[in-house]
């Protein structure tokens, strides 16, 4: 004789093999599924009657490269730029960045330095090179009579601090590039000087610095001088020897340039 379960007792017992670990309740019988044959969907009045919902367009990717062409070229005068500069939100970099680094030194001196990137004391005052490094570029300059003060101006290829001080991507440089261009461009040196090998990666499209330093090349119709970057040189002082060697090729392509204007 069987004994039905009422339903609290066969609640209890389905609990219970849910505590010991089971997961799926099964029949007593197994299932032949490959006899069974697919059932056709429904179809019902609604489905019927229902009407396709239009296509949402979706919108165009934006090439941050030619919004920072756009917002360069429109911009007249070096604090326009740094305003279209402020005003671009497609470089991630800004978001961890304390301030902009734009420029320091002379706007109109002949010899305008391009560093990398700002570092922490860069993004803390907003200026480039006024860390060691732009301590050691300091008396770097002022080893062949020039000055941030006087006859030099200072940028960087990036405006932002990378995060941990890491070198700057690809995508960055790129989209950063028109923005570098219109600066030289509206600051009107004479002569650029490419600090590092980002910088030579972004204005040459050349890496490799212990090749490239002490060599003239050309970028935006200007000579252009690959330096070591100052960084660089307080971890490997032996190499000031060839630093000091650029500088006074510098000097000399100075003179021979101007030669009524003091640089001694």
């Amino acid at each position: 004789m069987e004994s039905a379960l009422d339903y609290w007792s066969a609640k209890a017992l389905l609990e219970w093999q849910v505590e010991l670990g089971a997961t799926e309740a099964l029949s007593e019988a197994p299932i032949d599924r490959y006899s069974l044959q697919p059932s056709a969907p429904q179809k019902t009045a609604s489905n019927k009657s229902r009407t396709p919902e239009p296509a949402v367009e979706k919108p165009k990717p934006v090439d941050p490269v030619a919004v920072a062409r756009k917002a360069a070229q429109a911009a007249s005068s070096l604090p326009a730029l740094k305003e279209a500069i402020a005003g671009f939100e497609h470089c991630g970099l800004k978001r961890g960045a304390r301030n902009l680094v734009f420029s320091d030194g002379q706007a109109g001196a002949n010899v305008m330095v391009i560093g990398e990137a700002p570092g922490r004391d860069e993004d803390l005052q907003g200026k480039p090179f006024v860390g060691r490094a732009g301590q050691m570029l300091d008396r770097m300059l002022t080893a062949i009579g020039l000055s941030r003060s006087e006859n030099v101006y200072i940028t960087n290829v990036l405006p932002w601090r990378p995060p941990q001080n890491r070198d700057p991507q690809a995508e960055e440089i790129a989209m950063m590039m028109p923005f570098l261009e219109r600066h030289v461009a509206l600051a009107q040196p004479d002569f650029l000087v490419l600090m590092g090998n980002i910088s030579c990666q972004a204005v040459l499209g050349k890496r490799g610095i212990t090749r490239l330093r002490g060599n003239w090349d050309q970028a935006w119709g200007k000579p252009v001088m690959p330096m070591f970057h100052p960084a660089f040189l307080l971890r490997q002082p032996h190499q000031k020897r060839q630093a000091w060697a650029d500088l006074l090729e510098l000097k000399a392509r100075l003179n021979r340039a101007r030669p009524t204007k003091e640089t001694n």
